[in-house]
């Protein structure tokens, strides 16, 4: 019995670690910086069941890491209205993962002055 339990103990250590590796490299991004200077596509979300749930706003645009390496990256605004124009963005980038995790917006005061010089052209 007590090796039954040693063994169960084990087993949950070796799940946790899995999971906080897997939570380490997944869900970790690199900050760009970008500047909204279009409205977006706006597009229909569609539930499961085919219904019309909500509008969203797709955008497709340069954004620049610290160093001012660009990237084009794609992303949506999850609201049902165009993101504001001219405002800054900081995106959270998994290049693992090739995706856009998360953005919000930051004060022109927070972007890196190479990313704001590359912005700014």
């Amino acid at each position: 019995m007590k090796k039954f339990l040693i063994g169960v103990g084990v087993f949950i250590l070796v799940l946790l670690a899995a999971g906080g590796v897997f939570a380490y490299f997944y869900t970790r991004g690199t900050p760009y910086y970008t500047q909204i200077t279009t409205t977006g596509r706006q597009f229909d979300v569609i539930d499961d069941d085919g219904v019309k749930r909500d509008i969203d706003f797709a955008y497709n645009q340069m954004a620049y890491d610290q160093d001012g390496h660009g990237k084009e990256l794609d992303f949506n605004g999850h609201k049902s209205r165009p993101l504001k124009m001219n405002a800054y963005l900081k995106i959270s980038y998994n290049k693992d993962r090739d995706r856009v995790l998360s953005w919000e917006q930051v004060s022109k005061a927070d972007v890196p002055k190479a990313a704001l010089s590359k912005l700014n052209k």
